[in-house]
């Protein structure tokens, strides 16, 4: 059991603008990660929307694929990139407020594309030793419509998986 504790394990922690992976992170952060770790932050920017024109010919108005201008195309990106950096910039400090002294190595990974494939391609591709997520808890009837990143990523990763649920308050909400 000592050797498992001493070897360098690959903890990969989805993040994203929600509280709730913040709070998977501050829980990882206080009941997972030892010294010699190396935790991967990921946050993933999910894919563009495209929005076919209205004339029912299913060509595009534009060469970008989009109904919109360049000059907003452009500002919507700028602004997705903004919300990328600024939540894997709150999880490096959460890290770093915590770790402090520790000797563990944190790793940023920003990724374009489905969160569910992607976070269950970064586990393969990197070698994670266990993926940590938040929970949103949606319930039952939500979930069957929106999908579950972590209930998918759950199902098809070949490591372990943590699923950190946020603790109701007292006053009965999230």
């Amino acid at each position: 059991m000592a050797d498992v504790a001493e070897k360098e394990r690959r903890i990969l922690v989805a993040v994203d603008e929600g509280e709730e992976s913040m709070y998977a992170l501050s829980w990882c952060l206080g009941n997972v990660v030892s010294s010699k770790d190396t935790l991967i932050l990921v946050y993933v920017k999910p894919p563009k929307a495209v929005y076919m024109p209205l004339d029912g010919t299913g060509r595009s108005q534009s060469s970008s694929g989009y109904m919109f201008s360049s000059d907003l195309y452009a500002t919507m990106e700028n602004y997705s990139n903004e919300v990328a950096n600024s939540v894997i910039e709150k999880a490096k400090n959460k890290c770093r407020d915590v770790l402090q002294e520790q000797d563990v190595k944190v790793e940023t990974r920003i990724e374009n594309g489905d969160p569910r494939d992607v976070i269950c391609h970064l586990v393969e591709q990197l070698g994670a030793h266990i993926l940590v997520m938040g929970s949103r808890g949606y319930g039952l009837i939500k979930r069957a419509f929106l999908g579950s990143v972590s209930n998918h990523c759950a199902q098809n990763v070949n490591c372990p998986v943590l699923i950190v649920k946020k603790p109701k308050t007292n006053n009965g909400s999230k």
